[in-house]
């Protein structure tokens, strides 16, 4: 049998302990919940007696679970116990499952007659040709190509189906830690673009009491300049009525919130994706309003960077599950 190993106990994935994946949970990996990729490929054979079994998964991206199975005739019967062992696995993606069944050389079975639909064939045929005389009688070619005159042993489907299950089991693992190392490398380029939206949100904050105490400046210079008397109660009017358009103390407070909620999201791994969705939704709303409310070229740069990290982060998003 062609497979990889499960998980043991002293086995170690990325540095960090794990157990074998249990068959009832979706999303746990060993001690610790991860982030799944909706994207994965695994594919396993086993040598039986009767032939080769193989079973094939692969998965894209979808906003559902969208399962697809191509099986041949003999195992047609199997496809309701494997769907209902994938759908306990997965939650989303566009997964599509072959299994294939190649009889061997050893399990070529003999070819018997069937001597009932023989004898049918015979008196059929003799009172065909008592009504036409004229006509051929069958010939031994004509009864071999007839359908059903050659029976074969039937394979031993419940024995076959529980060699399938098995083998759809274990494929499922290696499917799961494919889809695992694809996840954990997303969620790698998720944290590196929150850190660095976390970075310009730092830099932006400092600067709007500066904006401020420079309109402040400014506003009072003009006066000067044109030699009219300072009001200190309409520069303070002045002075609050501009601190109101450009405040976005507010967006940036909402924009580290929805940040480290994704770091939340993220450590606790699951299925996360939708909610990820979200918050890049929400994120996005933010960096617009505080582009929208910048008066600064600094700020108004920091916003479309923010905007640029946003779309790339919900670019992966898109493929988490």
């Amino acid at each position: 049998m062609r497979a990889s190993a499960c998980f043991g106990d002293s086995s170690h994935w990325m540095g960090r302990p794990r157990n074998r994946l249990r068959a009832g949970c979706k999303h746990t990996f060993g001690w610790e919940r991860v982030i799944y990729s909706m994207t994965g490929y695994a594919a396993l054979s086993e040598e039986l007696a009767l032939g080769t079994l193989g079973v094939e998964i692969r998965s894209v991206n979808h906003r559902y679970l969208d399962l697809a199975f191509r099986l041949p005739d003999e195992l047609r019967s199997f496809e309701p116990a494997l769907r209902e062992m994938v759908a306990a696995r997965l939650t989303r993606g566009k997964v599509e499952c072959r299994v294939g069944f190649q009889k061997g050389a050893a399990s070529q079975v003999s070819l018997q007659l069937n001597t009932g639909l023989l004898d049918q064939l015979v008196e059929l045929d003799q009172r065909v040709r008592a009504h036409l005389p004229g006509s051929a009688p069958l010939s031994a070619n004509d009864v071999l190509r007839w359908p059903g005159i050659l029976e074969t042993d039937a394979l031993p489907l419940e024995e076959l189906k529980d060699r399938t299950l098995g083998l759809l089991d274990r494929t499922l693992l290696e499917f799961q830690q494919s889809r695992a190392r694809e996840g954990e490398k997303l969620k790698g380029v998720l944290l590196d673009r929150v850190a660095r939206m976390e970075q310009l949100l730092a830099r932006v904050k400092p600067k709007i009491p500066v904006l401020v105490a420079a309109y402040q400046e400014r506003l009072v210079s003009r006066l000067r300049d044109a030699g009219v008397e300072v009001d200190e109660d309409r520069i303070r009017q002045e002075l609050v009525l501009f601190s109101s358009k450009v405040d976005v103390e507010e967006e940036l407070s909402r924009l580290g919130t929805h940040l480290s909620e994704t770091r939340r999201i993220l450590a606790n791994g699951g299925a996360a994706g939708k909610r990820l969705d979200f918050l890049m939704q929400e994120l996005n709303r933010e960096s617009n309003t505080l582009g929208a409310k910048s008066v600064d070229i600094d700020v108004s740069q920091a916003s479309v960077e923010l905007k640029v990290l946003i779309e790339q982060m919900r670019e992966q998003v898109q493929n988490i599950e």
